[in-house]
This record gives C-alpha cells, sequence and structure tokens, in this order.
C-alpha cells in the first residue's frame, strides 16, 4: 500500500515529482459525470465554471438559486421552503447552533478561537505604517484593513469549521469591518451543519450564506441582491471553487490558489513509527488526491512505518480515501541521510513539513520553502490543523516557495503617502521631467517645468 522507495533520486522523479492539479487534461471520470448531470452535455471543469460565473452575474440570487438546487442536488421547490429567508442563514440559528453542541466541543472551538487570536495578534502591523520627514517633506505608508471581505468554507463531503476559525479569526485580528462567510449546505436537507454555524458565532461572522462551489466564489466577486460583493476571497475549496477564484481574480483580490493538501515528514532513526504512521493517515484521510510522504535514512523505521500503517488504516472511517491517497501519491524515500532529506523536502516545498528528529530546530534552518514547519513529534500537524495558533491555510502545489499562510496581512493592504515640500518638489521636479522626456511623455514633464522644473 505505501511503497518504499530505495532510489532517492528515482523517486525525485516519481513520488516527489510534482503532478499538476490544476492540469485539466484528463479529467476525472466522477467529475465528467457530475458535469454531464448538471449541464446535460461535455464540458471543461474551466467552461463549466465560466457559464456558472456569467449567469451568476447576470441574474444574480436567481442564478445562485438555480445552481445550488441542481449541484448540491436539492428541488428548487425544496430549496425555497427551506430558505425562507433567502440563502442567507440568520444570526439567530447561530446562537441556537452553539447552544445545541456538547460542552467539550464548545470548549475545544472556543480554545482554538483564542489560540488563533493570540497567535495572530503578536503580528507587528501597527508598526507597518510609518512616516519619515527626512526626504524632504514627509513620506511615508500607512497600513489599514479591508472593508469587506468573502470567506469559503469547504463542507462538500465533512463540515469543517476549523476553516472557519483560521480564516476568520485572522481577518477579525486585522480589523476588517465586514467579514462574509459561503459554506454549501448538507445534500440531504440544504441546511449547514450546527457545528459550522457554531464556529461562525464565536469567531464573529457578520453574515453567512447556504453557497458553494464557483456559484459561491462568483456571488463574493459580483455581488447579488442578497449577497454583497467583497474586496478579497480567503479560503481552501475544491476544484471547481479553485477555478472559479482563478477566473474572479482582479475582480477581487485572493489569498492564493489551493490545490489538495500535503505533508512532508522527515524522520530519524530515533522517530516513534506508531506515531509517523498515524501522521501520514491523518492526512492521506482528507482526500483521494492527497500527499503524503515519509523521508528518512533508516530504511528499519520505514518498514516499521510501513506496517503500522498497513494495521492502522483498518481501523479508519475514511479507510478507503487515505488507501487511494497513499497508493496515488504517498510514499516512503529512504535518503542517504538526513541532509539529503532537507533537501529534497525544501526542493518539494510542502504545504507541511513535520520533523521528527533530534534537533529539529537546527535542521529548520535549512528549509526555505514550506507552508509551516513542525518542529519534533510533539508538535504534530493535527495540533496545526485545530488548536496551535497559526492558521492552517497553507500554500499547496509547490507554491510555498513563493507564498504564505493566511495571515494578518492577507487582511490589510499599504497606501503609499507621499507629501513633499516645495523646496524639495522643486528640486527633484527637473529629474522626473529628464526621465518624463525619455519616455516621449512629453505632458508628464510639462506637469513637472509648470512647477519649477528645468524647461526643455
Amino acid at each position: 500500500m505505501l511503497k518504499i522507495h530505495d532510489d532517492w533520486k528515482h523517486a525525485r522523479q516519481t513520488v516527489l515529482r510534482r503532478q499538476n492539479m490544476m492540469n485539466l487534461d484528463e479529467v476525472p471520470e466522477s467529475v465528467q459525470a457530475g458535469i454531464q448531470r448538471v449541464f446535460g452535455q461535455e464540458l471543461t471543469p474551466e467552461q463549466a465554471v465560466d457559464r456558472i460565473l456569467a449567469d451568476v452575474r447576470q441574474r444574480g440570487d436567481e442564478a445562485l438559486l438555480d445552481w445550488t438546487a441542481r449541484i448540491d442536488g436539492l428541488t428548487l421547490d425544496e430549496l425555497c421552503d427551506k430558505l425562507e429567508t433567502g440563502l442567507e442563514v440568520p444570526t439567530e440559528e447561530w446562537n441556537a447552533a452553539y447552544k445545541s453542541l456538547s460542552p467539550d466541543l464548545v470548549a475545544a472551538l472556543n480554545l482554538s478561537s483564542e489560540r488563533i487570536r493570540a497567535f495572530h495578534l503578536r503580528q507587528p502591523i501597527p508598526s507597518l505604517s510609518w512616516t519619515t520627514t527626512n526626504m524632504g517633506g514627509t513620506l511615508g505608508q500607512r497600513t489599514v484593513p479591508l472593508q469587506r471581505v468573502g470567506v469559503y468554507v469547504p463542507g462538500g463531503t465533512v463540515p469543517l469549521p476549523s476553516s472557519l476559525l483560521m480564516a476568520v479569526v485572522p481577518a477579525r485580528v486585522a480589523g476588517v469591518d465586514e467579514v462574509i462567510v459561503c459554506t454549501p449546505p448538507r445534500r440531504e436537507d440544504g441546511c449547514v451543519p450546527d457545528v459550522t454555524l457554531a464556529a461562525a458565532y464565536i469567531a464573529g461572522v457578520d453574515r453567512l450564506f447556504r453557497l458553494g462551489g464557483a456559484q459561491a466564489i462568483g456571488a463574493l466577486a459580483y455581488g447579488t441582491a442578497t449577497v454583497p460583493r467583497v474586496d478579497k476571497i480567503v479560503g481552501a475549496g475544491g476544484l471547481f471553487t479553485t477555478l472559479a477564484k482563478r477566473q474572479v481574480y482582479g475582480q477581487v483580490g485572493l489569498d492564493g490558489l489551493y490545490g489538495p493538501t500535503e505533508t512532508v515528514i522527515i524522520a530519524d532513526e530515533t522517530a516513534n513509527p506508531t506515531w509517523v504512521a498515524a501522521d501520514l493517515l491523518a492526512q492521506a484521510e482528507h482526500d483521494i488526491l492527497a500527499t503524503a510522504i515519509l523521508l528518512t535514512p533508516s530504511r528499519p523505521l520505514a518498514e516499521s512505518v510501513q506496517a503500522e500503517v498497513a494495521q492502522q488504516i483498518e481501523n479508519l472511517s475514511r479507510a478507503d480515501i487515505a488507501a487511494a491517497s497513499l497508493a496515488g501519491q504517498g510514499g516512503i524515500v529512504i535518503t542517504p541521510d538526513l541532509e539529503t532529506a532537507v533537501h529534497l523536502a525544501d526542493e518539494f516545498a510542502p504545504e507541511h513539513l513535520c520533523l521528527s528528529v533530534r534537533q529539529p530546530e537546527m535542521w529548520a534552518e535549512g528549509i526555505r520553502n514550506a507552508g509551516g514547519i513542525f518542529l519534533g513529534e510533539h508538535s504534530f500537524e493535527v495540533l496545526g490543523d485545530y488548536v496551535a495558533g497559526p492558521s492552517h491555510i497553507m500554500p499547496t502545489g509547490g507554491t510555498a516557495r513563493f507564498s504564505s499562510p493566511v495571515n494578518v496581512l492577507d487582511f490589510v493592504k499599504v497606501i503609499n503617502i507621499i507629501g513633499l515640500d516645495p523646496t524639495t518638489a522643486t528640486r527633484i521636479g527637473h529629474m522626473a521631467s529628464s526621465i518624463a522626456r525619455a519616455e516621449s511623455l512629453t505632458a508628464h514633464a510639462a506637469a513637472a517645468e509648470h512647477r519649477g522644473g528645468t524647461s526643455q
């Protein structure tokens, strides 16, 4: 099930070679069947998303109801009967959902929210605003929060209240005026799970809508009579959500484009094989396209982990998903040493990098490319998923080479301040004029020269 690769150089070209998850040349049969069911014809996912977005832009709420009914398997009559207030879930339902949960779950959600808030409050956002008078007048930058942010919370197969907390709480720390959440309804009854509504209540969401997929992204990007247009959309989702985000970029800001989740574990001979196997399986159960890879110089550890995975998977509720994930993208790679393992991991640029080794802090110094680095076996990824504090919305697909996890900076923007004094303006104006004339922009040059810049 979980293959051991003895040739690390060959593994670099196979299990450690990224597949382009946005490549639409080979669309899975299940996706093709879904498109055929909804549209009645063969379309690429890109074409399907384009049609949905165009319809939402043209017909607004009517299109949202229509696509929600068609894609989520609800009839329009059933949907409209359920949604007496439209697509929006009233805040009274959030409060009732919060009160309906078990005390243990409420405590866990509150702890998660508190730790996320405490972590992100440490980001030095106020110090990012600055001014100087040493350049001839006043120059500086002002950091301001975004006014309205849309958070997409996945929920197609399982509820993910943790994803709501991981996006909304940093937005609130940043000072965003209004946070709008869209999350898909359950197909069986058109409702949003109580645990997700409770998380919205805890995090301080402003409005929440029963909307999923491309139609939710379109609503947030374009706005409708019911769903307000936002300045930026944050949050991961499935293929159609990601394609929709890509298409609306420029209409709104984005945090990033996310593919299937991934974990790389680097372990030495001191690692606990039971724990390593459990961590690999925790990642693999997310999605059949999830990636879970172990890099280790210890073949005995590799064999023990392989045996543990085979044993532990038998007891999992999502064993079939985990098995498909491990067979498709998983693996154990034997490396000649830890240095090679670190190099391979850094080259792969994983979403999660777990260091189950002696002196994890030392080995972490060699890592430049990862969404999050988990130091030691007691800092396992599942804690990061829920309660450690940093947002678990991290770059995937190798984008950790150039992007960051969701954080407070995603919810603010910088405005440049230019307030030059007359003397400085006159002194440097002729330089502006010279550059403008080199660019054949004579009106630019004239604007400088009228204010005392040297005439050409």
